[in-house]
């Protein structure tokens, strides 16, 4: 289940405050600044700290790459 639009333009990382790249292929929300990423379940952005993981540098490119993905908090 894909995240609405108008919530992905509010999204920001709760850590820095920064944009973050919504990967719809993937469900999930990344990052880049600091390599992260966050799970997006049944829809819901799972912005949470403790629910981020770590991504390694080929994980990055793919996710930095990726058609689906679209930056987030520009509203």
């Amino acid at each position: 289940m894909t995240l609405d639009n108008f919530l992905v333009g509010l999204l920001v990382d709760p850590v820095d405050y920064g944009e973050l790249l919504y990967v719809e292929s993937n469900d999930l929300l990344y990052n880049a600044r600091r390599r992260v990423a966050y799970p997006v379940r049944d829809g819901i952005a799972v912005l949470l700290a403790d629910e981020a993981r770590s991504v390694d540098d080929d994980e990055h490119e793919a996710l930095v790459h990726d058609p689906s993905g679209r930056p987030t908090g520009s509203r």
